[in-house]
């Protein structure tokens, strides 16, 4: 539902904003208000693009401007029109409004929601702000400005019946009604980019816990902090606002869809929070359920009354909802079964034992990172790239991914390094933690190379200083070293102009003693000749600094993980095919072989997701049968 108020809120919002050209346009045809709203909405999505931190500073002083002339325009009106419109605030009328209107009443009540939605759309990006702010702004600027505009067309209406239909617009004084309508359109432009971000928002959190397809996140450091910008998802609401625009025509039948969504959105708030308030908080379940029950009832006789418009529009976010619950349901089910797959089919350990320090291959000069969602055991990827291609790098890395159930993870507690096998194996286990709200800024595949050399080497420092055996575990405990006061100490970090030092090319050099024969260094020549983006790259020279090292196996080790960093780094993922079993039922067949292989084929692959250079990838082939 989040997701669909992020469709429909632009929607009506800027239409019902440029629809006040009607007012003083009597001939204007309402289809050219249409092309207008439209008009304004793609310039919206178009530019999410660009960001807006360049005029991010114009945001609250529109909404306050906004607020305020409202709030003027509303105490004019009661003055002018009818100065006993105050008695309106006694519960009294509450009463007997229901008492004379019956059903009709509850009926009606769909249609007062649409007075206080659009308020919410102030919090979308709620956590922005604290709560206390949260607070000050609601109590003592939205909710008085809101009480007076209302007023004030119940006022001009009890005069001018007849102009129901455009009350608002209607109620501005001709002198001032010009400078209302732009910044009733800039208000509903930034009520609507909060909308957008809040549901980039939220789909990245459902994709973190694997409830949504990968998408490309983008993140720029100039841009605002944590703001984001999916383009996936910001075509498909462009699409779905624009077809809502053009098939609704006007916003009645959009405000019926609206109200709707927002009730059942803030109904299963209600829901979760009692949850929140029994597990996350420890309160007894007396609290949560009284918690649940007031704010339960009320909502739901709004959420009921809502429900009787929708023949008239409000089958709109019913069904949108049930798209993206569908879509994230088949994403999450086939997502678990390939897990479980992997879990089950992982290389034993003891397998590893018997092959030796050299895994019964040929090592060759450099770091192979191998990515996998397994956070213990070895990946059957790993073996299959064995069984095709008897050879691999010196250094083996198994990098894992993981979200964990907090919003942001710092820096210094994001990389968890461990060993697998005895320490001549040279395997190490990395595994990179991100919170469900963390936007990571861009990196070049450097600082991920340099930030893993160097948590490996501080991990091999700690390990020989008292923290491992001898001979290393067969898939020893992990330690996060950032903590440490010694990291990046290691190694000294410098930058290099020329070709002579190289951190990621597929045929780097090496410092020193140089393992590349004649011919592939003359490859590499011709390569970088013919690519004419390896000029501008960053060269990042790493040396091992002159920190005494006691243990001398450790420090062979670190000069060892210091060549293999400048021979060169590979990155090695699975590119599965996924396919239910033959005697799997019905539904199965149809949710893997159909639904999940269509939103895989047609999604970001792992590598664009990972920001993995594609000049250092190597995918394996596997096959997956579910």
């Amino acid at each position: 539902m989040v997701i669909t108020m992020g469709v429909l809120t632009p929607a009506i919002s800027i239409l019902s904003s440029i629809e006040g050209l009607q007012v003083q346009a009597k001939n204007l045809h309402h289809g050219m208000v249409v092309l207008i709203a439209c008009i304004v909405l793609i310039g919206l999505f178009v530019l999410q693009y660009r960001g807006t931190h360049r005029v991010a500073f114009m945001f609250a002083p529109i909404v306050i401007i906004w607020l305020l002339s409202i709030a003027i325009i509303g105490a004019y009106n009661v003055i002018h029109w009818n100065t006993r419109v105050y008695q309106a605030l006694s519960p009294y009328y509450v009463y007997q409004f229901f008492r004379e209107t019956g059903k009709d009443g509850w009926i009606s009540l769909g249609g007062i929601l649409l007075c206080v939605t659009g308020t919410e759309v102030i919090y979308a990006e709620l956590g922005q702000f604290t709560a206390s702010s949260v607070r000050l702004a609601f109590s003592f600027v939205v909710y008085p400005c809101l009480v007076l505009q209302y007023m004030g067309q119940a006022a001009f209406i009890s005069k001018n019946f007849s102009t129901v239909s455009l009350s608002f617009y209607s109620s501005i004084p001709d002198s001032l009604f010009w400078p209302v309508l732009v910044m009733a359109i800039l208000s509903t432009i930034v009520a609507s980019q909060a909308v957008v971000c809040a549901t980039f928002s939220i789909v990245k959190q459902c994709h973190a816990y694997g409830c949504f397809p990968r998408i490309k996140i983008v993140h720029k450091p100039k841009w605002i902090d944590r703001q984001m910008y999916i383009p996936e998802i910001n075509w498909i609401l462009m699409v779905l606002c624009l077809a809502i625009t053009i098939g609704s025509h006007d916003t009645n039948r959009i405000g019926n869809a609206y109200g709707i969504a927002f009730m059942t959105m803030i109904f299963m708030t209600t829901c979760l929070m009692s949850l929140v308030i029994n597990f996350i908080w420890h309160k007894s379940v007396g609290f949560a359920l009284f918690y649940f029950l007031f704010f339960g009832i009320i909502e739901f006789i709004f959420l009921s009354s809502s429900f009787m418009r929708i023949p008239k529009g409000g089958w709109v976010p019913l069904v949108l909802s049930a798209v993206f619950t569908f879509i994230m349901f088949v994403w999450h089910y086939g997502s678990r079964k390939k897990y479980l797959y992997d879990v089950h089919n992982k290389v034993p350990m003891k397998w590893i034992l018997t092959l030796g320090s050299d895994l019964g291959i040929v090592r060759i000069p450099g770091i192979g990172l191998i990515y996998t969602e397994l956070a213990s055991g070895v990946p059957a990827t790993f073996s299959h790239f064995l069984t095709n291609l008897p050879a691999f790098y010196k250094v083996v890395v198994f990098v894992c991914v993981k979200i964990v159930p907090v919003p942001y993870v710092p820096q210094s507690e994001r990389y968890l390094i461990g060993r697998i096998g005895p320490k001549s194996y040279r395997l190490y286990r990395c595994i990179i933690r991100n919170g469900y709200k963390d936007v990571q800024e861009k990196e070049t595949e450097y600082d991920v190379e340099n930030a893993l050399v160097m948590s490996i080497a501080e991990f091999i420092q700690l390990e020989a200083e008292g923290c491992g055996s001898a001979d290393g575990s067969v898939d020893g405990r992990m330690a996060v070293v950032r903590t440490s006061e010694m990291f990046g100490k290691r190694f000294i970090v410098s930058e290099s102009d020329g070709y002579g030092e190289s951190s990621s090319s597929i045929f780097p050099t090496t410092v020193g003693c140089n393992s590349r024969s004649a011919a592939l260094q003359k490859l590499q020549s011709m390569y970088e000749q013919e690519t004419p983006q390896l000029k501008q790259r960053r060269r990042i020279q790493l040396k091992l600094s002159d920190t005494k090292c006691k243990d001398l196996q450790a420090k062979d080790e670190l000069l060892e993980l210091l060549e293999a960093k400048h021979a060169g780094v590979a990155y090695i993922i699975g590119h599965s095919h996924v396919k239910a079993k033959w005697n799997s039922s019905f539904l199965k067949r149809l949710s893997i072989d159909i639904f999940y292989s269509f939103l895989r084929k047609n999604c970001r692959s792992p590598s664009v997701f990972l920001d993995i250079p594609r000049i250092s990838l190597i995918e394996v082939g596997m096959n997956y049968y579910l």
